[in-house]
């Protein structure tokens, strides 16, 4: 028989299925496993929300402190002339990939659209702060230095306000998450 499987193939494709199987199943904890711990150095094993809300004050201060030394170096106004803000722009670029997966992974995660929207609001302060690290036109070295520490205030009341929703209740229609149960022995 010519459309026949030899046992080596149907051992094969029966080998493929159930990874396949354990791949799809284990879909979150999976996707984590590629997050760099740098960016969640104390969460990075936990859930993609722990995760996320983690790398959102990280990964700003990384940026944050490479365009401090581009203000040390070039000088307020000299740190956008040119070249001189590229490694800012490079943070910046890298960490906008760097904690996307784990942000999908919150919004996954969340139980009701006021986690979605708390993080999306999150992740909106977030991208707002980073494209503002760069100095404003006639801004003094004061003024500079005040406005990029703000954000801090705004992640954390953010953070907070996350987590609190995480801890409430279920309103009465919302959708549990599905029980896990363990597997027949």
């Amino acid at each position: 028989m010519r459309n026949a499987f030899t046992c080596s193939q149907a051992v094969l494709l029966a080998a493929l299925s159930v990874g396949l199987f354990g791949t799809l199943t284990a879909g979150e904890a999976r996707a984590l496993d590629k997050v760099d711990p740098y960016i969640c150095p104390t969460k990075e094993k936990g859930s993609g929300t722990e995760c996320f809300l983690e790398a959102i004050p990280q990964t700003y201060t990384m940026c944050r402190h490479i365009k401090s030394i581009e203000v040390i170096e070039f000088g307020l106004v000299g740190s956008q002339e040119g070249v001189n803000g590229a490694k800012t722009d490079g943070c910046i670029d890298k960490h906008k990939l760097s904690v996307n997966l784990p942000y999908q992974s919150a919004l996954r995660a969340a139980r009701n659209p006021a986690e979605v929207q708390s993080l999306r609001k999150l992740y909106a302060t977030w991208l707002e702060s980073m494209a503002k690290l760069h100095p404003a036109p006639g801004e003094t070295d004061e003024g500079y230095k005040e406005r990029v520490v703000r954000p801090y205030g705004e992640f954390d009341e953010q953070i907070k306000a996350i987590h609190a929703l995480e801890d409430a209740p279920l309103p009465a229609g919302a959708k549990r998450p599905p029980k896990k149960t363990a597997p027949n022995s």
